[in-house]
């Protein structure tokens, strides 16, 4: 089958499964084509760098599952920028005349070269996971298996294929990472279509697995719905272990509340080390987008009040943190010819917000409009400054939040400079109590209300 062929039929499976909208966006041939198809790597080109964010972050499953289809293999999508043909190429010519094949790439691993150690962010919320990682990565078979486990977009998807990268990097060990849905489909698949060579493909598929020296594997939970694959599953599992090779699980829950495995699998996953990776902080939010943006070349300056409005509304998960920043890019390099300004990103992340409260994010709102009123800085109402003349409009300021917003005292207080709940909780009833009696502060209170609304 040419290439062209190919294209054609994946392009038919594709359009079967998103809107014409979405089809005529993002696979129209200006913009997406095939470049080649060799060893199971798919390789696209595509002319702008949105549209090689935008297929990674939301059709990269979909696209797999229907090249599959196509060649009835399991391929791995290699997406690069038109920009970035002749690299591509350079790199391939490299490959070939250096005799470079039988030393392992990131790629032939189903590893992203970018998620690396150097690019994941540490904070408190996945401190220990970093170092068991690192661990693992420097001395493998320390820890046997490691278990990583906590919400989806946390980062455990990062650290694995960190280890991948830095052992492909710095040892000549043969490094695979797979999803278990994956590694049930391709056992199935053998089955689907079986022939008089099954057995030939079965002991592929043995070779495959076990003749390696670290086995990653992302999503366990999957496994739950698959009898079969948990079987094939439990005896890879023990191939590798009897023969000291490491394996790196991941899951979105602990290994006690993997009640749908088979209880022989779960005492397995409890001999090596555990560890977990809750949601990250204010504190890691905020320094995950500085170091993203950092990255953005066309990305000048940024408003620490924009940094700030995303941080706090993006606090579930690094994916939808990730994606806020990558859509208030884009909305700006559309709209605004690359300048960001807070009514800029409220303006372009209002469709992800609206489902949370009406005044989602007039906490700095109010905090221009107190400034304003009492002609001070948005740094000095942040700031440590404790003269009254500052402190007291940060009062009223803390006060309108809470009156006129549905944030926790915790919450108001990352937009404070950081401040603890107990400082906020404070603040606010000074001011009720000034209220009492305060006739003045009543009409300043009145007139900011008024501004507001």
């Amino acid at each position: 089958m040419s290439n062209k062929e190919l294209w054609e039929k994946f392009l038919e499976n594709i359009k079967n499964e998103i809107t014409n909208v979405s089809f005529d966006t993002w696979f129209n041939e200006e913009d997406t084509r095939l470049y080649s198809y060799e060893n199971d790597i798919v390789t696209i080109v595509v002319s702008q760098e949105l549209i090689k964010k935008h297929l990674e972050n939301h059709y990269l499953d979909i696209m797999t599952d229907g090249m599959s289809k196509v060649t009835n293999s399991n391929v791995t999508f290699n997406i690069i920028l038109e920009s970035d043909i002749d690299n591509f190429k350079k790199k391939q010519i490299d490959i070939s005349s250096n005799d470079k094949l039988e030393k392992q790439s990131s790629m032939n691993a189903n590893l992203n070269p970018n998620y690396t150690f150097e690019s994941f962010i540490v904070g408190n919320s996945n401190k220990f996971a970093y170092k068991a990682s690192r661990v693992i990565a420097e001395e493998p078979g320390s820890y046997n298996p490691l278990f990583l486990y906590g919400e989806s977009g946390v980062g455990k998807t990062h650290l694995m294929h960190a280890i991948g990268n830095y052992l492909i990097e710095n040892t000549d060990k043969k490094v695979l990472y797979i999803t278990s849905d994956k590694f049930v489909d391709e056992y199935t698949r053998i089955f689907r279509y079986s022939d008089k060579n099954s057995f030939d493909k079965i002991d592929a598929f043995k070779d495959k697995y076990r003749n390696i020296d670290v086995l990653i594997i992302d999503d366990i939970q999957f496994l739950s719905n698959a009898p079969k694959g948990q079987e094939e599953f439990f005896h890879t599992f023990n191939e590798l272990y009897n023969s000291n090779k490491q394996i790196i699980i991941a899951s979105d829950r602990s290994v006690d509340d993997l009640n749908s495995l088979e209880n022989r699998l779960l005492t397995r996953f409890n001999w090596g080390l555990t560890a977990n990776i809750t949601t990250p902080d204010y504190d890691l939010r905020v320094s995950i987008i500085k170091n993203k943006l950092a990255f953005k070349e066309a990305v000048s300056d940024i408003p620490d009040d924009v940094i700030e409005y995303i941080a706090n509304n993006f606090d579930s998960d690094i994916r939808k943190l990730e994606g806020a920043i990558t859509r208030v890019l884009a909305y700006s390099s559309m709209f605004s010819k690359g300048k960001i300004t807070l009514d800029i990103a409220v303006e372009a992340l209002k469709d992800q917000l609206k489902d949370r409260s009406f005044y989602k994010n007039d906490v700095q709102r109010i905090q221009r409009v107190v400034c304003d009123y009492y002609k001070i800085s948005i740094e000095q109402m942040k700031g440590k400054n404790r003269n009254n003349s500052v402190n007291f409009p940060r009062q009223i300021a803390i006060y309108l939040c809470r009156e006129l917003t549905d944030e926790s005292f915790p919450k108001i207080g990352s937009y404070f400079g950081g401040r603890n709940h107990s400082t906020i909780i404070s603040a606010d009833q000074k001011i009720r109590k000034e209220l009492i009696n305060n006739n003045d502060l009543k009409e300043v209170i009145k007139d900011l209300k008024r501004s507001l609304s």
